[in-house]
């Protein structure tokens, strides 16, 4: 095998996300329930005799030393392997949206990487040298969607039930580390969502009516810093009665739960007329990552 085309690198959705403590290192503890969404990046890998790593952009351009690159000199470090590759991205995940959009692009190199190369190592493997490359990418490696604990590499399977999602981006991108130390960052107690559900078993369930009781912590500080996230919250509400931002980045989603064609003509046209420098979509949730398949148990 020397190439693989059209490996998708889903984005993710934070349906919550809790802050309840702080490790004396300076990371928070969180805990949260994270989503595959359809809105997704596009990778192509080429192997390369030579060992070289080389990324191509096909789409918006990427800084010099991304995740993508850091993740395939991981592995290429961890196993040994001689060969290279040519990693050519086509980027529509936005950045900076807090949606996982440079991590899945990494777990999907690994994963890719892991095929091409004949390494076989096991999932257990690949995400510990995905949590070396930022706490998001063993979330990427996983099955599915999850309860996320820790700073964010501690994971269960969750059953969902499939949701729309309108989820937009605006112009802003918001530094995490500012978000994190304003004084509006709130708290929450421990597993508060999740009270009477957390038996001892392997996949969570109950989440399809719990996770919508749960908030962001990190919202009131990201609207203080950027009044486009209060614009994009104020827009969705107005069109699906519910928004909330997701993960640390300015990406704001909503439940669309009214599937009425006059609502659906007001979201349609609403994204179609948002500003520059603006993006949205309508998304569905994935019950498995697509590739969780690929990675040996």
């Amino acid at each position: 095998m020397k190439a693989l085309y059209e490996l998708p690198a889903p984005a993710k959705l934070n349906l919550f996300l809790h802050v309840v403590g702080k490790r004396p290192d300076g990371y928070h503890l969180l805990e949260s329930v994270f989503v595959p969404i359809d809105w997704a990046d596009t990778l192509h890998l080429e192997r390369r005799d030579d060992g070289r790593l080389n990324r191509h952009d096909l789409g918006t351009p990427l800084p010099d030393d991304d995740l993508c690159l850091r993740a395939a000199r991981a592995l290429q470090a961890h196993s040994g392997c001689r060969w290279g590759a040519d990693i050519h991205i086509d980027k529509q995940v936005p950045s900076g949206a807090g949606m996982g959009g440079g991590s899945s692009d990494a777990a999907t190199v690994l994963i890719g990487l892991n095929r091409l190369w004949n390494l076989n190592l096991s999932r257990a493997t690949l995400m510990a040298i995905g949590l070396r490359l930022g706490a998001d990418v063993p979330f990427f490696l996983g099955c599915g969607p999850a309860w996320v604990t820790g700073i964010g590499e501690q994971l269960r399977p969750v059953d969902l039930a499939p949701l729309s999602l309108a989820v937009i981006k605006p112009a802003d991108s918001l530094p995490t580390a500012a978000i994190f130390r304003s004084p509006l960052l709130q708290f929450s107690e421990p597993q508060a969502i999740v009270a009477g559900s957390l038996a001892n078993t392997s996949s969570l369930s109950g989440f399809s009516a719990a996770w919508r009781e749960g908030r962001n912590d990190l919202q009131a500080s990201a609207q203080a810093q950027s009044p486009q996230i209060e614009q994009t919250l104020l827009l969705l509400k107005r069109w699906c009665g519910n928004s909330r931002m997701t993960g640390s980045g300015s990406a704001v989603f909503a439940e669309v739960a009214d599937d009425t064609p006059s609502v659906a003509t007001e979201l349609t046209q609403g994204l179609a007329a948002l500003p520059s420098g603006w993006s949205g979509r309508v998304c569905r949730s994935l019950e498995s990552m697509p590739l969780a398949g690929w990675v040996p148990s």
